[in-house]
């Protein structure tokens, strides 16, 4: 499924990001681009709703992340909400462990979370 990245403004502080669909290296830049749309908004928490999420890779959280460091006039906090299962997982991960240390590339680290996905939305343990 093609990500479809929806933009909206509940408060005055904050920016909403809905996600829907799969965030990948080949999606990325959808959500990019609507980032760079938010422009020099100043905005205090900008917020992704994870709902409709079903798929996120290394791209996808660099993506993500990349929005926080953008500067701290721009986004100076960032909330991650809705995630369902597999990207939960995903989330879970990147808390407990430093990627770099573990993965020796981005692929080896795109196969892992695929992988640890695939095996939650198959029902299977991790």
């Amino acid at each position: 499924m093609a990500l479809k990245v929806r933009v909206t403004q509940d408060r005055s502080f904050s920016r909403t990001i809905h996600l829907d669909g799969r965030l990948d290296h080949d999606s990325v830049a959808v959500l990019d681009s609507e980032l760079d749309k938010l422009g020099d908004q100043p905005v205090e928490v900008l917020i992704y709703d994870l709902a409709g999420a079903e798929y996120i890779s290394s791209a996808g959280l660099r993506s993500i992340f990349a929005a926080r460091k953008a500067g701290p006039e721009q986004f100076r906090r960032l909330v991650l909400m809705n995630a369902q299962p597999p990207v939960q997982k995903v989330l879970d991960l990147i808390k407990a462990v430093d990627l770099a240390a573990v993965f020796g590339s981005v692929e080896e680290l795109d196969r892992h979370l695929d992988a640890i996905q695939r095996k939650v939305v198959d029902g299977s343990s991790i």
